[in-house]
């Protein structure tokens, strides 16, 4: 087969269906995809991208412009050269996230259009569906040799129509289509009762938690530890679909009577309610006659909370429970724990494991391909190293959770458990208690295609995303004595609650005279990496309204300027 001269001009558009979300529960992806390639000679084995479409902003079925790209550059006139598509989630960092890859050829992408659908996977797993709506290859021009133009196809032979006179048209049955596979947010608003259970590690591997810079030591100063963080950004979240606010909280590890427990009560009660009440039953279990011992055994807890999910769903089928597990080492027995977790392929369980500490777990990342390499047909375990988000909860938050919606639809659908009408659904359904972030909107919007986003995102506008903003947030301090404007770069650092403003003295007249209000001062502390020009979201220390402030030019991070309201 010679190569033409000229290849010619493949013209290819594409779109995908229902790709799977790398953003996490709140926003969407901004999916693109390149065409790549290899080259012959020394280094050329790697696939070299040749074209880049432009990227769909927020969809999860993009439709992609309809791209031309030269037939000689992808593949050097070769239609059965292996190519690569690779899927993105664009970023506009640059640090543009993976949504699966797949190989074809020319060939195949002709033959595929309007017929045959291509599946990017991500390791083991599948990222969704890709369709080529029209792919074909034009101004091709050919040397003395014929090349085998696929996009041309032989002319279909009639049938004559007497053939059919026999045929009973009317006695054909005709195909009814599966029903819809319902998303995440079917479920929620369809009665599912989403339940939360939670797993502390108590090894002594853990250090002294009298000691500053251990795992469970907690700070005079109101800084929060990995446990507290994970606690706090992962079952904030997750509390606010449980309709009871009642959560069962275990430990592992640790010796009670000198006997080593791998799973037993956290607090007074076998249920605590809200966020706040697992946070203090964490910190009072050190007030207990505890000895932090070893080894780091997962099965229990593990067992427990599957049977208990098993339970629930014999009273609600539409019930479904999420373990969050916090540990700071790899799981002593791993062939213990394989066993286990495939034995609960069959129950409405999901498991999220946050590593939390500097220790290797490398032994844990079985965890993330174990259903490819088992008996299992579901992925119900999501680990995560702690430390790559220990400043930003959202981050954490998206990494633990990316997985569940997933899981859930895919364990209900399977056993065809289809949500239940809930007219009367609405997103303050949702139940948001009291320990809430200060300076972040967390309530849902359920959008038409499924998916959730978080309320609040405003451009320049900076909110206080660590840990601890429920406890501190920005400093707001009390007005400077000489009351300058703009930035005072000796002004005071200490918060503290500002004292009502004096009001100006009237002067006496045989008439009152009514003063207008004097507007009060106080100063406003910018938080580190806040640039000039950024909104702050600043409670007025008088009123408690909140108040849109613009850093002044010239005030860094970590500088002070006064403001007037």
């Amino acid at each position: 087969k010679a190569t033409p001269v000229s290849a010619g001009k493949l013209a290819l558009r594409m779109h995908g269906i229902k790709l799977k979300n790398v953003e996490g529960m709140f926003k969407k992806s901004d999916p693109f995809y390149e065409l790549r390639r290899t080259y012959d000679g020394p280094g050329g084995g790697t696939w070299k991208p040749v074209y880049r479409s432009k990227h769909v902003k927020n969809n999860l079925s993009p439709k992609w412009e309809p791209a031309t790209i030269d037939v000689n550059a992808l593949c050097d006139g070769d239609l059965d050269r292996r190519l690569q598509v690779a899927i993105f989630d664009h970023e506009s960092s640059g640090k543009h996230e993976t949504m699966g890859t797949f190989e074809t050829t020319v060939n195949e992408l002709v033959k595929a259009a309007g017929n045959n659908t291509f599946t990017p996977k991500k390791g083991s797993k599948s990222y969704g569906t890709i369709a080529v709506g029209e792919c074909k290859i034009t101004g091709a021009e050919s040397s003395s040799a014929t090349v085998a133009n696929p996009s041309v196809l032989p002319m279909p032979v009639p049938m004559p129509v007497q053939q059919f006179d026999n045929m009973n048209l009317g006695s054909m049955p005709v195909p009814v289509p599966p029903p819809q596979r319902p998303t995440f947010v079917d479920y929620v608003s369809g009665n599912c009762d989403l339940n939360m259970c939670v797993a502390i590690d108590f090894t002594g591997s853990n250090g002294d938690p009298r000691k500053p810079g251990t795992l469970h030591h907690f700070s005079q100063g109101g800084q929060m530890n990995g446990y507290e963080k994970a606690i706090t950004g992962v079952g904030g979240i997750l509390a606010k679909y449980d309709s009871n606010q009642r959560f069962p909280v275990w430990g592992f590890g640790a010796k009670y009577d000198g006997v080593v427990r791998h799973c037993f009560q956290v607090g007074k009660e076998a249920e605590l309610h809200g966020v706040s009440g697992i946070l203090d039953a964490y910190k009072t279990t050190f007030k207990t006659p505890i000895t932090m011992s070893g080894p780091t055994v997962f099965t229990e807890v593990i067992s427990l909370a599957a049977a208990q999910a098993k339970s629930r769903q014999k009273i609600n089928p539409l019930s479904y429970t999420i373990l969050l597990l916090l540990t700071d080492g790899a799981v002593s027995d791993v062939e213990a724990t394989k066993q286990t977790l495939a034995s609960l392929a069959d129950a409405p369980i999901s498991i999220v494991i946050v590593g939390i500490g500097n220790a290797d777990f490398s032994a844990m990342q079985f965890l993330d391909d174990f259903e490819s390499r088992s008996s299992m047909n579901r992925d119900i375990v999501q680990f995560v190293q702690f430390n790559a988000h220990e400043y930003d909860k959202t981050s954490l938050t998206r990494a633990t959770l990316e997985e569940i919606p997933d899981q859930l639809v895919q364990f209900f659908y399977q056993r065809g458990i289809m949500p239940q009408p809930d007219n009367g659904f609405s997103t303050s359904k949702i139940v948001v208690e009291d320990y809430e972030e200060a300076d972040i909107d967390l309530s849902m919007n359920f959008q038409d295609d499924g998916e959730i986003a978080l309320n609040g995102d405003q451009p320049a506008l900076h909110i206080d995303n660590s840990y601890e903003s429920g406890i501190g947030g920005l400093k707001v301090m009390p007005p400077p004595s000489t009351t300058p404007q703009g930035y005072n770069p000796h002004a005071p650092t200490a918060a503290f609650a500002a004292a009502p403003a004096m009001a100006t003295p009237v002067p006496v007249m045989a008439a009152p005279v009514p003063v207008p209000p004097q507007p009060f001062t106080f100063q406003v502390q910018v938080p580190p990496g806040v640039a000039p020009g950024t909104q702050l979201q600043v409670a007025h220390p008088q009123t408690g309204q909140m108040l849109l402030v613009p850093v002044p030019q010239g005030v860094p991070p970590g500088g002070i300027f006064s403001v007037a309201a």
